[in-house]
């Protein structure tokens, strides 16, 4: 690299004996002084680092902390320099955000969310990535793009769970409208506060609130359509077996086990002989009725209780039963106990409707089992498990009659209801069974469950914090994610887990390169060959060569650094040329926001890399032509809306 750079040095330097345009002068800087070659050093760097993440090894965090430890060895910045990227609040800010985000996973928020975007859309493919592209351009409006995109994982995936749809053809679309919702308002962005202060600083007015508005409406419209088109270009890594590969549903295995009309849920009634009896006392098994839990009211929470031997029955209580498929048993229980039976609703399957509590799951019997050749009474599997036997596959057919008394056979598969706790707990402790098959709800179970009030109101403080600037974005963050913790809605152990390490490594390993570039004057000297390769050239033309150089400046370093950079030099060419700055001053919000082209140009683009399974040409391949429609809309719709 370094090689190839020197030859392209002296190449320039004899075309300069010839020529002297401005953008050989720029070259010509480069060779002037010891200075200068440590910026090829730099250069020569970058240009590794881009090459490893086009090739995809290695892994893109471990290209960040290759970076870390090559970066002093051109003696331009400190180890202590590489390393502050982990002390940056924005990086926290980050993390933190992937806190905030596992909040709404782990109440439901996120999961109901999905599910409303998704039934909005109908399943359809076109419809969900229109719907989410607005919903996150319009939330990121008025919140970091950053945050949204942390919200917004979890539910896309959710999302890619019910339809089958690859997460490769939504993760880009959501990370482009996020960066899109940055040219939406004012205050959506670090870079649009730091050019509207730059104008004020130059003693203009500044923008509105809204100013920004209809350029971000329209390359927003724009990058729909595109993505439309554009999303045939992406990976698809959707599950190409469909169901064959998929995790068993609930209404798979009713379906598979013959479980309809076998639940029943049944009201102990104020003169219920069941008041003051304890379970042990009744006969409900020598009927073939299985008493899965207890539901009951304390106060103004719902509590299902497992079965114990010494529990008293209250007045109120719903009984959870399974009954063997016989409705003459449930009738004759109906009138010997004094319960009134209840109807599920909407004639929903086996314990469909209280999935969050409780579970069923397949287990096969190996031939060491110590429950081969006896059956589930006399293998005490009620005792030992907690869960309760309520189908058991044979050969190629399912077993439904006197299960309980049924002789156990290698190979046989049996069906579990029960707590989930009681589940995962006999899989960990039991050497009698083997995990076959866990049903694709206890993934969807909530750990925080009933508390999607508490946290939609703990991220609306957030939002208001952050808006109203009361509070430092890192500040009112690190506020809301402790808020989840008080709350029981997150602990420890889920915030660690919820951080995407990977990306923070990543961002943190390119940042030094900002240093980097800016002491060694290689962005000084890219400021300076604009300036003169524009001269006194036709406004449009100044407008997207000051585009085009503030998206590639982008690559390399933030796009609040970037901002802070060519906010002076656009309106600075604005006064020479005798224009007025506002135009210019546009230019460079549009640009600065247009980080679509790789996916280190912005930490938004980042955290999708890995849900998306994303490689570094991804984002070339669909980024670069989009970046260039952007360019092209912003140098047309500029001048009507903000006049030279």
């Amino acid at each position: 690299m370094f090689l190839i750079l020197s030859a392209l040095i002296i190449v320039f330097q004899i075309l300069s004996l010839y020529f002297n345009p401005p953008i050989l002068v720029f070259f010509q800087n480069l060779t002037g002084t010891e200075f200068n070659f440590k910026l090829i050093w730099v250069l020569a760097l970058l240009g590794i680092a881009i090459a490893m993440f086009i090739k995809n090894k290695p892994r893109m965090d471990a290209v960040g902390v290759i970076m870390i430890a090559a970066l002093p060895f051109t003696g331009i910045i400190t180890v202590e320099e590489t390393l502050v990227g982990f002390s940056d609040p924005n990086i926290v800010l980050i993390a933190v955000l992937f806190v905030l985000g596992e909040g709404l996973v782990r109440t439901g928020v996120a999961r109901d969310l999905g599910d409303w975007i998704n039934v909005k859309a109908g399943g359809n493919e076109t419809k969900l990535l229109v719907l989410l592209m607005v919903a996150v351009a319009g939330l990121g409006s008025v919140m970091s793009s950053t945050a949204i995109v942390a919200i917004f994982i979890p539910v896309v995936f959710r999302i890619c769970n019910n339809t089958g749809i690859s997460p490769s053809h939504l993760m880009m679309p959501m990370s482009f409208a996020a960066l899109i919702s940055g040219m939406m308002t004012l205050i959506s962005t670090a870079p649009n506060l730091v050019v509207n202060s730059e104008l004020m600083r130059q003693g203009e007015g500044g923008f509105d609130f809204f100013t920004i508005t209809p350029f971000g409406v329209a390359i927003l419209i724009m990058g729909v359509f595109y993505m439309l088109i554009a999303r045939k270009w992406l990976p698809d890594n959707s599950d190409k077996t469909g169901k064959k590969r998929r995790k068993p549903t609930f209404k798979d295995l009713i379906t598979k086990y013959k479980l309809e009309k076998r639940e029943y849920r049944v009201t102990v009634l104020e003169d219920s002989p069941l008041l003051g009896l304890q379970i042990n006392e009744l006969d409900f098994g020598k009927n073939g009725i299985n008493l899965l839990a207890v539901e009951r009211k304390e106060g103004s929470k719902t509590v299902f209780n497992r079965p114990s031997k010494q529990m008293d029955f209250k007045a109120g209580d719903i009984l959870l039963l399974d009954s063997g498929n016989s409705e003459i048993k449930i009738n004759e229980l109906v009138l010997k106990y004094g319960v009134e039976p209840i109807k599920l609703s909407g004639g929903k399957g086996y314990l469909t409707t209280i999935s969050q509590e409780l579970g069923m799951t397949e287990a096969i019997v190996p031939a060491e089992s110590g429950w081969v050749g006896k059956s589930v009474i006399d293998a005490r599997i009620r005792t030992e498990t907690g869960l309760t036997v309520i189908g058991i596959w044979r050969g190629n057919e399912a077993l439904t009659e006197d299960l309980l008394v049924t002789e156990l056979h290698v190979g046989d598969t049996i069906l579990f209801a029960g707590f989930w706790e009681d589940i995962k707990r006999m899989f960990q402790d039991s050497d009698d069974i083997i995990l076959l098959n866990m049903p694709s709800e206890f993934e969807e179970v909530l750990p925080a469950a009933g508390k999607g009030t508490h946290a939609l109101l703990i991220l609306a403080m957030v939002v208001l914090l952050m808006v109203t600037g009361l509070l430092p974005n890192v500040h009112a963050v690190i506020l809301g994610c402790l808020m989840m913790g008080i709350f029981g809605i997150v602990d420890m152990n889920s915030a660690y887990n919820s951080i995407s390490w990977k990306s923070l490594v990543l961002i943190v390993g390119m940042m030094p390169f900002s240093i980097a570039l800016q002491r060694t004057g290689g962005v000084e000297m890219a400021s300076d060959a604009l300036l003169a390769l524009v001269g006194e050239s036709a406004p449009y033309f100044a407008i997207g060569a000051l585009f085009l150089i503030t998206a590639i400046l982008g690559l390399f370093i933030s796009n609040t650094a970037t901002a802070v950079l060519m906010a002076p030099i656009a309106i600075a060419m604005a006064y020479e040329l005798g224009l007025s700055p506002y135009p210019f001053a546009m230019a460079v919000i549009l640009a600065a926001s247009s980080a679509f082209m790789t996916p280190v140009s912005s930490p938004v683009n980042t955290l999708v890399v890995a849900p998306g399974n994303y490689k570094f040409g991804d984002f070339i391949k669909i980024g670069v032509p989009f970046t260039v429609m952007v360019m092209i809309l912003a140098i047309f719709l500029i001048p009507l809306i903000l006049p030279f």
